[in-house]
């Protein structure tokens, strides 16, 4: 197994690190355009092996020769959000970026499968996909796993239990139009709406869905990283190992759920071959109007890009 992953900041590398600590690829790349700054992180990851009890090869690049025969592309590059930006204020630069990088990748690795995290994230997944003309199973984007483990957490924090304990669903686009489904989500499989009541649940939904921003603005100069690159990572540990896990990502949907041509976040099983089956649950009416509306929210964002 051999992942690429585009993109050598702050998401970038530690993706990269967490593959290389859990083994799931024998050549792990990492490539990025400024000069030495992959090659310095690659080998600073490479020289922890030892301690942390790795045999991942991890190699830093700025040449897509070295990522030919990729099985699985991570593409997290472009620039970042500062505070007052929306995720949106990116798409113009970061579409370019997307682009550029889509196009080198696929020509070195015709049968990769593609995982987006750059941002505004439903339109830069549509950005790879049209760019490398892949089967729509095989390009998807990261979000609501993020954005389920945001909520996770936060319920968790209010009630003061084992964030293992806690199942969360969020669809939708990522970003202002995300829809967090509290019916269901739950804490040892009880309901959320039957543990606080609806103004809980509406401050911990409104804090899910600036949970970006809220970092952002801590930082300053950055963006959130570490939870980003670990729900990266989940969904490569679901494909590689073939485990078959229902989480929700961006998904290019063809009728489902009542839309047609627009990446959109819905709960999907990863196996091997990617993205293998989307999964339709039954949606309040409530709830199909807020999907309808964050999908219509990416289709607006797309139809702006001249691809």
């Amino acid at each position: 197994m051999k992942i690429t992953v585009i993109g050598a900041g702050n998401v970038g590398a530690t993706a990269a690190q967490r593959i290389a600590e859990k083994e799931l690829a024998n050549e792990v790349v990492l490539i990025d355009v400024v000069e030495g700054m992959p090659q310095g992180k690659g080998l600073d990851m490479y020289e922890s092996a030892p301690v942390e009890d790795f045999d991942s090869k991890v190699i830093g690049t700025n040449s897509y020769d070295a990522t030919a025969n990729s099985d699985i592309i991570l593409i997290t590059a472009g620039i970042a959000r500062k505070p007052g930006m929306s995720r949106d204020d990116l798409q113009t630069t970061n579409a370019g970026i997307v682009k550029s990088c889509t196009e080198q990748a696929v020509a070195k690795s015709p049968r990769a499968i593609i995982v987006v995290v750059s941002n505004p994230l439903d339109v830069m997944t549509y950005v790879a996909m049209k760019t490398s003309g892949f089967e729509r199973n095989r390009v998807i984007g990261m979000a609501g796993v993020l954005d389920s483990a945001r909520f996770r957490s936060f319920i968790a924090m209010e009630m003061n239990v084992s964030v293992e304990d806690v199942s969360a669903f969020v669809l939708g686009g990522h970003g202002d139009t995300m829809v967090p489904l509290p019916r269901y989500s739950t804490v040892a499989g009880i309901p959320l709406p039957d543990l606080m009541d609806q103004a809980t649940i509406d401050r911990l939904v409104k804090r899910t869905r600036d949970g970006g921003i809220e970092i952002v603005n801590y930082l300053k100069t950055g963006s959130a990283y570490y939870a980003p690159s670990s729900s990266a990572v989940q969904m490569i540990e679901a494909i590689v190992k073939d485990k078959k896990r229902i989480l929700p990502c961006a998904a290019y949907l063809q009728g489902e759920y009542g839309l047609k041509d627009v990446y959109v976040g819905v709960p999907i099983k990863l196996g091997k071959n990617g993205m293998e089956e989307i999964i339709q649950i039954k949606l309040t009416p409530d709830e199909q109007a807020a999907l309808n509306k964050s999908a219509e929210d990416v289709r607006a964002n797309i139809a702006k890009l001249k691809l």
